[in-house]
């Protein structure tokens, strides 16, 4: 049994972005809802937007949790906030303004969950934050939401109470104020574009960085404990990295990458797993541990060299935006399952 970094700081980390995922599935829900609440079409269109721009980010919340390497269930408190949340949602009792003020306060949950999640990632770990690094999207995409939900609150409130139209100069002062949030949160990673998910080059160039910021902080490390806890996230991130592709993305590319090169992937892999597993039966505080690690390390910057190279050549020379991206949910796909069967679940009672 492998020591891993899933101690009590990363389980917790774990399970917020567990419900994160949960409210960012409310969220398009309460959209898509809203879509039948009889809005004039400027709104409607606005909420469009929203939606597609929320669609993205729950595939970019779902790399960010496979990346991270630890599969959770939602805070149980969090559950049933949604539970009460979207039968108010799609019942009668709140007006439209309410509702959509209700669904202007779950953006704002998300937003500060999101920050709370990078600020943490700063104390626990490089790996981490490398890790939750794309959550950044979604806290700019989902506070640039806030501004405009601002704006479509004063629209409707004050036809819910006056039975007139609000001055639409609000939506100036919306768009400036997009503006000042983009300035200081920065940019997106899909958003702004026509994808609709990561690539699967994306991904595993995400997977690659993960991996060789561990290894540099093992390497660093004279604790043997924390030598052997790195290790551990070392071992579990490739194998899953390295069976994800293994099933999603060698036996699609020999076609067009040839036989021989697919082959010395599959055979380097079969290599890491092997020294893995040699790595694993030595003592973390004996000088070989590391002489190992450092070994493995420069084997795989052979091997990531040639998939970022030639292989991702490839792949966009050969295959669709689309499928590209459907790659890449599968590929994630599979990582979450096998992470799932490596054992690395967390609680959800954190």
């Amino acid at each position: 049994m492998v020591t891993t970094l899933d101690d009590t700081k990363r389980n917790a980390i774990a399970v917020k972005l567990a419900s994160l995922k949960a409210l960012q599935q409310l969220v398009i829900e309460n959209e898509q809802s809203l879509l039948t609440q009889g809005l004039d079409a400027e709104i409607a269109d606005r909420i469009r937007n929203f939606i597609n721009d929320d669609e993205k980010n729950l595939g970019i919340l779902e790399t960010v949790i496979g990346q991270y390497g630890i599969q959770a269930e939602p805070k149980k408190t969090i559950t049933q906030f949604i539970e009460k949340a979207r039968e108010l949602f799609k019942g009668s009792e709140l007006s439209l303004y309410e509702k959509v003020s209700q669904h202007e306060l779950l953006k704002h949950q998300i937003v500060m969950s999101g920050l709370i999640v990078h600020k943490a990632a700063q104390k626990v770990g490089a790996d981490v934050l490398l890790a939750i690094g794309p959550l950044n999207t979604i806290n700019f995409e989902n506070r640039a939401h806030q501004e405009q939900l601002k704006g479509i609150l004063e629209i409707l409130g004050v036809r819910e109470l006056t039975g007139q139209d609000a001055d639409q100069g609000i939506w100036a002062r919306v768009q400036d104020a997009m503006a000042a949030v983009s300035g200081v949160v920065g940019s997106a990673v899909t958003q702004n574009s026509d994808k609709k998910d990561l690539n699967i080059q994306d991904v595993i160039r995400l997977d690659h960085n993960k991996v060789n910021t561990l290894f540099t902080e093992l390497l660093q490390s004279n604790d043997p404990q924390k030598i052997q806890e790195y290790f551990g996230q070392i071992y579990k991130d490739l194998t899953a990295h390295a069976e994800a592709e293994e099933e999603v993305v060698y036996p699609r590319v020999r076609s067009f990458y040839g036989q021989d090169n697919t082959q010395e992937l599959f055979d380097e892999q079969a290599h890491v797993k092997q020294a893995l597993e040699e790595i694993k039966a030595i003592s973390p505080s004996s000088p070989q541990f590391k002489d190992k690690a450092k070994q493995l390390l420069d084997e795989l910057g052979d091997h990531i060299r040639q998939e970022e190279s030639t292989l991702f050549a490839a792949i966009r020379n050969n295959l669709s935006t689309e499928q590209t991206e459907q790659w890449a949910t599968e590929f994630k796909a599979a990582k979450t399952r096998i992470q799932e069967k490596l054992g690395v679940v967390s609680e959800s009672n954190v």
